[in-house]
């Protein structure tokens, strides 16, 4: 096997994880929350959740995208081919965009209309949405067209991943994981 390309840094890798796991109990807590039948309990329990987490994963996910920006991807290896470096800089691209569309689209649905964010509202944080029909149904759609981009575009990407690191064994999926540096 050829020595693998340089990875990213620890705080990096961390963040990546942390948004990847919470992203990836969100989404089926969304698509659950929202079935008709579902035992009110449940369903109150994953709304709580699901929000929750959202509204809380702003900071975290545009503290992930400025370090980012402060810090580049290591480049990748030269024997990829020049058509797979733009797909995988447009699709971390479209992830981080779609990383910051859903919450926030989330956020303003849920405030506009007229709900609580219970950990906000808690810290006596002011709702900076005004209550809106409109505007809570243009944020519904969009967070629910977003989740479904968000989907598909997360199973390239861990396709991807899956293929770098069982079929290539090229240092791709090392980049990332583990999370922590090696010594």
């Amino acid at each position: 096997m050829e020595k693998g390309p340089e990875g990213f840094g620890i705080t990096a890798r961390m963040l990546h994880w942390l948004v990847a796991v919470a992203v990836l109990l969100m989404i089926p807590a969304g698509l659950i929350m929202v079935r008709d039948g579902l035992p009110r309990a449940i369903q109150d329990a994953l709304f709580l959740f699901h929000k929750n987490l959202g509204t809380l994963l702003i900071p975290v996910i545009l503290f992930r995208i400025y370090l980012r920006s402060r810090h580049p991807a290591p480049p990748l290896p030269d024997h990829m081919p020049l058509w797979q470096r733009r797909v995988a800089a447009a699709s971390h691209l479209l992830l981080y965009a779609l990383l910051v569309v859903m919450p926030i689209s989330g956020y303003i649905r849920v405030r506009a209309g007229g709900f609580p964010i219970e950990a906000l509202d808690r810290l006596n944080l002011p709702q900076l949405i005004p209550n809106s029909k409109a505007v809570a149904g243009f944020a519904s759609q969009l967070h629910e067209v977003s989740g479904y981009a968000l989907m598909a575009l997360l199973a390239v990407h861990i396709g991807a991943a899956m293929y770098h690191a069982m079929i290539r064994r090229d240092g791709i999926w090392e980049r990332m994981w583990p999370p922590h540096r090696r010594g």
